[in-house]
């Protein structure tokens, strides 16, 4: 019996910027499929038919005033952002770390400043929407979505190859 890796640590990065210290909290992307449930005559039941992915969005909240990231709302282009989470995950059964990594490109969509109070936390709630998704465990790459050109690698294997060859891409 083992017991599953658990974060420890973590730190962001916006633009190559480190924010040690001062994200206290991150919303990792739910990853999800659009599909539609199809069933057609001679079926018993339905099956669901997987079109696509559904949009990524992370959400992160800031400690505070964060002025490069205040100056990056309105961007223009679709991943004009990049973000990165680095986070260690630790097993409590032997003590191995695990390294996992996600990066994202996309742009903010809300900056929520918040309520604000004379001594009171003044925290910053960002979401970011995404064109690009990447997760990497120890250096191997997991998951990667480009929505823009079409590439869907999971595992290593090239999800969507075949359909852009199709489509002329």
């Amino acid at each position: 019996m083992g017991l599953p890796s658990k974060l420890k640590n973590f730190n962001l990065f916006n633009d190559g910027i480190s924010y040690l210290g001062q994200v206290p909290e991150i919303t990792l992307p739910k990853l999800s499929r659009k599909m539609e449930d199809y069933v057609a005559g001679g079926m018993t039941g339905p099956i669901e038919i997987d079109y696509m992915n559904e949009k990524i969005e992370l959400e992160w909240t800031a400690g505070g005033l964060l002025i490069d990231a205040l100056k990056q709302y309105g961007a223009t282009s679709h991943n004009a952002v990049q973000l990165r989470f680095a986070g260690a995950y630790q097993r409590d059964d032997t003590a191995e770390v695990d390294a996992v990594e996600i990066v994202v490109r996309g742009r903010h969509k809300e900056i929520e400043m918040g309520n604000t109070k004379m001594g009171d936390k003044s925290d910053h709630k960002y979401k970011t929407t995404c064109s690009y998704y990447k997760l990497m465990i120890n250096g191997e790459n997991i998951i990667e979505l480009d929505f823009i050109n079409g590439v869907e690698m999971i595992g290593g294997v090239d999800r969507t190859e075949e359909i852009r060859r199709a489509i002329g891409v």
